[in-house]
């Protein structure tokens, strides 16, 4: 590896957000499975912090928690008073931790970082998003935008995969997204229960009924990477181009600006040439077990 491909990029003119924690007040906190193992923060800065730009949906920030670390967390929504919410899978020792703090805590946010969806490049056509667990978090914001702007936009196709109906997040949003008439809600699970009554089986299925016109489709897949690639494979049997196949990355990112080099993924930094990528960027990568 030669050393250059470890440096910032040249243009790197970095913001104090991109580098300081801020300090940021946990607002509310909403369990998003019934283990309370999946939740939902609505933070805010405190009096004197000059936020950064608004993140694009598709955008992370770096969230600290003061004398334990910081990892990396998705942006799910953001409020029309300004409030920032992410959406976290208890899993590590910074996570687990984030799980005990509730509302008037301060924690620590740098960012947003990374590239975005393309959702104005899907204005005019047809809109398919696929979302594996958790995975449905990142993409949340895209499905508000696209109902808020719903005429910009054909068909808006949302299949949603989780291990079993108890792991689905988002449940009340789930149900109104449902029950509208300009949205086709596809929902599957792993494993089934006595009262669940929809679909068993993989994601791909979902994808596999197809209504959207593969010449003027946009996709963009979120999930655990397996289900990418399957996913992406999915779309492109039902004719949609690679190109117009977009897939977020998930990897241990630390610095978030391209510099400490645990994102790499061959010549690409997730945290800073991504985390969303066009498909032919990171199929090669899908391709390596295990990578």
């Amino acid at each position: 590896m030669a050393p250059e491909t470890l440096q910032p990029r040249a243009d790197s003119a970095l913001p104090e957000q991109a580098m300081a924690p801020q300090p940021w007040r946990i607002h509310s906190v909403r369990p998003d499975v019934a283990s309370n193992e999946v939740f939902s923060w609505t933070l805010y800065p405190e009096p004197g912090v000059e936020p950064g730009p608004p993140p694009a949906p598709g955008q992370f920030n770096m969230l600290y928690l003061f004398g334990v670390g910081e990892v990396p967390i998705s942006v799910s929504a953001i409020t029309a008073d300004g409030g920032i919410v992410h959406t976290t899978r208890a899993v590590g020792s910074v996570t687990r931790t984030m799980q005990d703090l509730g509302p008037g805590a301060v924690v620590g946010l740098r960012g947003p970082f990374g590239t975005a969806w393309p959702v104005e490049q899907a204005r005019g056509r047809d809109l398919v998003l696929v979302a594996g667990g958790i995975g449905l978090a990142p993409l949340r914001p895209v499905i508000h935008a696209a109902l808020e702007r719903r005429d910009d936009f054909g068909h808006v196709v949302v299949c949603y995969g989780a291990r079993s109906p108890g792991d689905m997040i988002f449940r009340d949003e789930l149900e109104a997204w449902g029950a509208r008439d300009d949205l086709d809600l596809r929902i599957t699970v792993d494993r089934g229960t006595a009262a669940w009554r929809g679909d068993v089986g993989v994601v791909t299925q979902l994808i596999d009924r197809g209504g959207f016109d593969r010449r003027n489709t946009l996709a963009m897949v979120c999930g655990p990477e397996v289900m990418m690639r399957f996913a992406a494979s999915s779309l492109e049997r039902r004719g949609l181009k690679p190109e117009d196949i977009f897939v977020s990355m998930e990897r241990n990112m630390r610095c978030a600006v391209g510099f400490c080099g645990h994102c790499q993924i061959g010549a690409h930094f997730v945290c800073r040439d991504g985390p969303v990528f066009p498909y032919p960027v990171m199929e090669p990568a899908f391709r390596i077990r295990e990578l």
